[in-house]
């Protein structure tokens, strides 16, 4: 492990109150020479999937040893379980709701671990800041070199979402859903490349339908777009976007998170069977 360990962030916890620095004060007692770096505060309160999102679209940039914190947490206080997962080159942090389900999907050496080593909480417990009490200091042990496996079982039986997933309903026509709207309002997709290769081979023909338009253009860059345009174009985090040129795709298309995306090819047998 690298001198100064590094530990992530990434809550739903936002900036103005106390309690990102209540975490990171707690976190510093302990491992003072950690370096800590913050992710995300400003996750959708309560929102697990965009905290998975968050999260999995960050976490392999860091180096080797990392220790990624992950609260977003709406079941604080009830009888769900603080988890420590070894995935890969990497440790996490975060309750057992399926907010590390990306995470469970993307690598392939995963173990959990229940947190019931209670000797490593902070004492007493608050029933309304787990991520203070029992999350923080977990992370911060586990950053100072403690093993996973020291603070409870490994178990199987840990949570994961319901992410949605594409349909393919033809050989031509597949059916996906915007799973995020990002700052700039664009609308993220599950759709990826592996699913629909043919949309992202050379002139692809093809239609989009989502909320009130359709699309027929993909674009390799934002700035590539005219005024007003919406147009596809695959995004840094591997999946189908739909986006304007310093525009929000999300209003101009009149459509948000859940909202259908149906992708319609030219050329019969384009998707898998």
């Amino acid at each position: 492990m690298a001198d100064r360990p590094i530990i992530t962030l990434t809550t739903d916890f936002g900036l103005s109150d106390h309690f990102v620095g209540a975490v990171k004060g707690v976190i510093l007692k302990i491992v003072p020479e950690a370096k800590l770096v913050d992710i995300s505060h400003a996750v959708t309160p309560f929102d697990l999937l965009e905290g998975a999102l968050t999260i999995a679209s960050a976490y392999s940039y860091f180096p080797e040893g990392t220790v990624h914190l992950v609260v977003v947490d709406p079941g604080v206080g009830t009888a769900r379980r603080p988890v420590i997962a070894r995935a890969g080159q990497f440790h996490f942090v975060a309750p057992d709701n399926g907010v590390l389900s990306l995470i469970y999907d993307r690598e392939e050496r995963t173990h959990v671990y229940e947190a019931t080593a209670e000797h490593y909480f902070l004492q007493p417990v608050s029933q309304t800041f787990h991520a203070r009490d029992v999350f923080a200091p977990l992370t911060a042990y586990l950053a100072k070199g403690v093993a996973a496996a020291k603070f409870g079982d490994e178990i199987s039986d840990y949570v994961r979402l319901q992410v949605p997933r594409p349909e393919v309903l033809n050989e031509t026509t597949v059916c996906g859903s915007v799973i995020k709207v990002d700052h700039f309002g664009n609308l993220i997709t599950n759709l990826t490349p592996e699913l629909v290769p043919a949309l992202f081979q050379a002139e692809p023909r093809f239609t989009i339908s989502i909320g009130n338009r359709e699309i027929k253009t993909l674009r390799s860059a934002y700035g590539s777009g005219a005024s007003g345009e919406l147009f596809a174009i695959l995004g840094s985090m591997g999946y189908l976007e739909i986006a304007a040129n310093q525009a929000s795709a999300s209003q101009i298309a009149g459509a948000g998170r859940g909202a259908e995306v149906r992708v319609v090819l030219e050329v019969a047998g384009s998707l898998p069977s």
